[in-house]
C-alpha cells in the first residue's frame, strides 16, 4: 500500500511542488544527485574514480513528448561523453539512457537513432552505454532496439529487473559471451500478473537470475544495497570461479558509500549510479516506492557516511 502512494505521489505535480519547497529538500536531493549541471556530473565523477571506483551517470528526464526535447537530451549525452573522455575519465565512466527520454514513447525510431549516437560517442571516448529498464510496456521494445544496437556496439549494457516474471528467462537470453547486463530489483508499479508483488518474491527472483547470470558468459552487475544479496553475489562469484574482473557490483550515488568502499577494498569493482540534472524528483521516489522502508534508510543516510 505504501509502495502504491509513493509511485502515485511520485505523478502528483502538487506533491513535486510541495516536496521541492520543503526544507530538508536540499539536503536530500545534494547527497543522491550530483547536482543540476554537467560540472557537476564530472565534479562527482572525478572523485568517485580517484577513490577507486567506476561510475555510470544518468541525466534525469524522462518526461518526453517531442522531438526536441529528444533531442537536447542525446546532445546532453554527447556533450558529457566528449567531456569525460577529454578529462581521462574513460573508461572508469560511463553512461546510463533512458530510452523514453530519448524518444521512444512516441517515436521508437528516433530513440534508436539518438541511442545510437550516444553509443558511437561513447566508443569515441573510449566508453560504454547501459540502457536502463523502464516499466513492463517498454521491455520488449528496449530489447529490440538493444540487439540492434549491439550489432555495431555490442558492448552496449543491458538492465533487466527481478521483480519482472520473464526476467529469469530473460536473463538466460542475455547471459551470452559479452554480453553486459545489470540485474536490479525493479521500481515501477506492475501488475501481479507480471510481476512479483512481494519482495521476498523478488528476492528470491533476484537469486535465481544472479545464478543464471554468474553461471553464463557474460558480464553481470549487480545492482543491490542488500547485505544478503552482496552476499551471495561474493559466494556465487566463488562458485562460478569468477574473478573480480568478470562482474561488478553497482550502488546508487549517496547510498552505503562505506560498503562501496568496502568491496573496493576487497578487490572488486563498485560501479556507482551518479544521476544528474533538474529532474530529480520522480528519480528520488522511485527510489523510496522500490522499498518504502529506504524513507528511514535515506533520512539515516543523510546523518552517518556508513
Amino acid at each position: 500500500m505504501l509502495r502504491s502512494v509513493i509511485l502515485a505521489a511520485s505523478r502528483s505535480s502538487q506533491v513535486e511542488r510541495l516536496v521541492a519547497t520543503a526544507p530538508f529538500t536540499r539536503d536530500v536531493v545534494r547527497r543522491f544527485v550530483a547536482g543540476a549541471g554537467t560540472d557537476d556530473a564530472l565534479r562527482a565523477t572525478r572523485v568517485l574514480v580517484a577513490d577507486g571506483q567506476a561510475v555510470t551517470l544518468d541525466f534525469l528526464g524522462e518526461d518526453t513528448v517531442t522531438p526536441e526535447q529528444a533531442n537536447a537530451t542525446r546532445d546532453e549525452y554527447l556533450r558529457l561523453l566528449r567531456l569525460l573522455g577529454a578529462a581521462g575519465l574513460t573508461p572508469a565512466a560511463e553512461v546510463s539512457v533512458k530510452l523514453s527520454a530519448l524518444g521512444q514513447l512516441f517515436d521508437e525510431q528516433l530513440a534508436y537513432d539518438n541511442a545510437r549516437a550516444i553509443c558511437a560517442a561513447a566508443d569515441a571516448a573510449g566508453s560504454t552505454v547501459t540502457l536502463d529498464m523502464e516499466d513492463h510496456t517498454t521491455t520488449d521494445s528496449t530489447l529490440d532496439i538493444l540487439a540492434k544496437l549491439r550489432k555495431d556496439y555490442p558492448s552496449t549494457g543491458a538492465v533487466l529487473q527481478a521483480y519482472l516474471r520473464r526476467t529469469e528467462s530473460d536473463c538466460r537470453e542475455l547471459s551470452g559471451a559479452g554480453s553486459r547486463v545489470r540485474l536490479c530489483k525493479g521500481a515501477y508499479k506492475e501488475p501481479e500478473s507480471v510481476a512479483y508483488q512481494s519482495a521476498r518474491e523478488v528476492d528470491k527472483s533476484y537469486v535465481r537470475c544472479l545464478n543464471v547470470l554468474m553461471s553464463g558468459d557474460g558480464y553481470p552487475m549487480l545492482a543491490t544495497h542488500d547485505p544478503r544479496l552482496i552476499a551471495i553475489g561474493e559466494d556465487r562469484a566463488r562458485w562460478f570461479d569468477r574473478g573480480p574482473e568478470r562482474f561488478e557490483f553497482q550502488m546508487l550515488f549517496g547510498i552505503r558509500p562505506e560498503e562501496q568502499k568496502r568491496l573496493v577494498g576487497d578487490g572488486y569493482t563498485v560501479r556507482t549510479y551518479v544521476p544528474y540534472g533538474d529532474q530529480w524528483y520522480g528519480y528520488l521516489m522511485r527510489r523510496l516506492a522500490e522499498r518504502p522502508a529506504n524513507m528511514m534508510f535515506f533520512g539515516r543516510a543523510l546523518m552517518s557516511k556508513k
